[in-house]
């Protein structure tokens, strides 16, 4: 079973000093974050506060290139968590046809965001995840910034 998510927040791990992605359940309370790289980030953060560029970053020329060639982005899923790596695929589809490209999550998050199509989880992603809590259980996990609790939809990177 899949999980739709949205992006709770966009925050820096203060431990490793790295960009982490904070998903949530659109209808309950469990969060998964994803760790990602700086550029990633961006990407992301830069859709999120619908900031302008002087060209298209390379999620745009994607949005680009699928829609000129006559496809549409339907969905993105997480779809496994192999040795602490996420997994993730975009649905493409074309003339009917569904077409599945392999991703990193945080490409086809900022992919999503574009193009404006849901996120899911899969569910045994979330039950695998070491690092999956919910809103209640935040506070009490020391593995997890203070703030992950809050709304952090207005950080900036």
């Amino acid at each position: 079973m899949e999980i739709e998510m949205k992006i709770r927040g966009l925050m820096m791990d203060p431990a490793a000093n790295t960009p982490i992605i904070i998903l949530k359940d659109v209808n309950g309370d469990s969060m998964l974050p994803i760790w990602v790289g700086p550029f990633e980030a961006n990407a992301i953060a830069v859709e999120i506060e619908k900031l302008a560029t002087q060209r298209p970053m390379t999620h745009d020329l994607l949005k680009n290139v699928i829609w000129e060639f006559g496809a549409n982005v339907r969905r993105v899923v997480i779809t496994d968590l192999v040795d602490n790596t996420f997994l993730a695929v975009i649905e493409l589809t074309k003339a009917g046809e569904l077409l599945l490209l392999d991703s990193r999550p945080s490409d086809a998050i900022a992919l999503a965001l574009r193009v404006d199509c849901p996120i899911y989880v899969n569910e045994e992603v979330i039950k695998n995840s070491s690092t999956a809590i919910t809103e209640d259980a935040g506070s009490q996990q020391d593995d997890w910034p203070e703030n992950i609790v809050d709304d952090a939809s207005d950080y900036k990177m």
